[in-house]
């Protein structure tokens, strides 16, 4: 069963309140690691969604242009 993918809201929240625990709390290395590498995957994951949005938005204005190049002849 594949799990629902996160909204990207939801990523940011968790990327913030990593970065609050890691910048607020003294710990241990490993907690540290292990936190830094969670949010590496979180930043990946925002990056993609973000890349995804970018060509769709891209693929919509491309087929707008068309439309308007087509309606002007």
């Amino acid at each position: 069963m594949t799990k629902k993918s996160e909204s990207f809201e939801n990523m940011m929240n968790k990327l913030e309140d990593l970065v609050k625990i890691m910048e607020s709390e003294q710990l241990s290395l490993e907690k540290s690691m292990k936190h830094y590498e969670e949010g590496i995957k979180l930043c990946n994951k925002l990056y993609k969604a973000l890349n995804d949005a970018e060509n769709k938005v891209k693929i919509l204005i491309d087929n707008k242009e068309e439309d308007f190049l087509n309606n002007e002849e």
